[in-house]
């Protein structure tokens, strides 16, 4: 069974609380369950990860090259989207295919989050979709892993 690694950055273990008018009401553990059901009907096995230090998510997406289980990997790198490039160079180093998700549109945001340093390390871009945008990125990596 395949493994796909579920990675999400600062302030999104704050999700249902955090202004639900961006981010919506439903929390972290909601979206883990909408996740894991849906990868189980398309027969895959996740690993959630989350985190509010930009070491420890580089750490988890070095760890993945270690796993030969780890497909692939979906990642929300919160604001670190915008600012950190040693997470794009984590994930450019990566031979694993990721996908970068937003539950808010971000073109639709402040400047400063109309841009990304990780996108270009990615297979594709998700933006905008709320929890669908994850389901969406595992229902792609199944279709390439």
């Amino acid at each position: 069974m395949k493994t796909i690694a579920i990675i999400n950055g600062p302030n999104l273990d704050r999700l249902g609380a955090r202004e639900p008018s961006i981010y919506g009401d439903q929390t972290l553990s909601d979206l883990e369950k909408q996740m894991t059901a849906e990868a189980e009907s398309l027969g895959l096995k996740l690993e959630f990860h989350q985190s509010n230090h930009e070491g420890v998510i580089i750490d988890t997406i070095n760890k993945t090259l270690s796993e030969s289980d780890i497909a692939g990997i979906i990642i929300n790198p919160g604001a670190l989207t915008h600012t950190s490039l040693a997470l794009r160079d984590a994930l450019a180093g990566c031979d694993i295919p990721a996908i970068e998700v937003h539950i808010s549109n971000i073109y639709q945001r402040e400047e400063i989050r109309q841009t990304s340093m990780s996108a270009p390390a990615c297979k594709g871009v998700i933006s905008g979709l709320g929890f669908e945008g994850y389901v969406a990125a595992l229902r792609f990596l199944n279709t390439i892993i």
